[in-house]
């Protein structure tokens, strides 16, 4: 099958160079729907779904592929490849972000230019090292939703979303959570949550923005902090956005850091 047809691939917009969205655990492309039109004057637009999600073609997934995030990083890269990209310009959301720098070390020549919203590099404290959630929590979020899906999507998702006074929001990430395929998204959850690419960030060639919100439960400013002081050229904008999808919450101001930057 064509990697467009895997992955649902979209190319919209007329700019000569391209413009490539990815989306987080549990969500679609949809999820920039807010974002992405606004760079199509510019811009060719890149929007897929990770194998498992969206309308991603399910008979694709393969368990071993998809153990570590590296398989997904090699779906980034050969999407780009058959785009024929060069020098474009990747945004990654939230378990994206690492995927996107995965794909950069993977073929420095598909991006000039990196923006990762909402990054972790590593989810479990460890020594010095704050990713926000110990060993212990993370282990229990993965047995509660292995054990029980749709309730740890209802009760996750808001959280997750932040913005209580915007229940809209929580529920549009509950329904997205809902839909992914429940095998799937245990174990895309346990590769996400269960990572570690603190050493990757130094050999990103890229120049790099990374977007944190003020505040997010799942990546809080000293995990961005860490990802920017690690990655070489970089810089970090701290939006006044709240919560862990500033692409649903926030859009325009997410709209104005990605336009400033690039």
């Amino acid at each position: 099958m064509s990697v467009e047809f895997r992955n649902n691939v979209q190319v919209r917009g007329g700019g000569e160079r391209a413009m490539m969205f990815a989306h987080g655990f549990g969500c679609d492309q949809n999820m920039w729907r807010f974002v992405a039109p606004a760079f199509e004057a510019d811009f060719a637009t890149v929007l897929f779904d990770h194998v498992g999600a969206g309308r991603s073609d399910l008979s694709a997934y393969d368990r071993g592929k998809y153990s570590t995030l590296s398989g997904y990083a090699d779906d980034v890269v050969e999407i780009g490849r058959a785009l024929r990209l060069k020098d474009a310009v990747f945004v990654g959301h939230s378990v994206s972000a690492m995927i996107g720098v995965l794909a950069a070390i993977k073929d420095p020549t598909l991006f000039e230019s990196l923006i990762l919203a909402g990054p972790s590099a590593r989810y479990i404290d460890d020594g010095d090292y704050v990713g926000g959630f110990s060993a212990q929590q993370i282990e229990e979020l993965l047995s509660f939703l292995e054990e029980n899906h749709m309730g740890w999507s209802a009760q996750m998702a808001p959280a997750i979303m932040g913005n209580p006074d915007r229940p809209e929001l929580g529920e549009e990430l509950t329904n997205s959570f809902c839909r992914t395929d429940p095998e799937i998204a245990k174990e895309f959850a346990r590769v996400t949550f269960l990572s570690d690419n603190r050493a990757d960030l130094a050999r990103v060639k890229a120049r790099t923005l990374i977007l944190q919100c003020s505040e997010d439960i799942i990546a809080g400013q000293q995990v961005g902090a860490y990802v920017q002081r690690n990655i070489p050229n970089s810089k970090m904008v701290v939006l006044k956005a709240t919560g862990h999808c500033p692409n649903l919450s926030a859009p325009e101001e997410v709209v104005a850091a990605i336009r400033d930057f690039v």
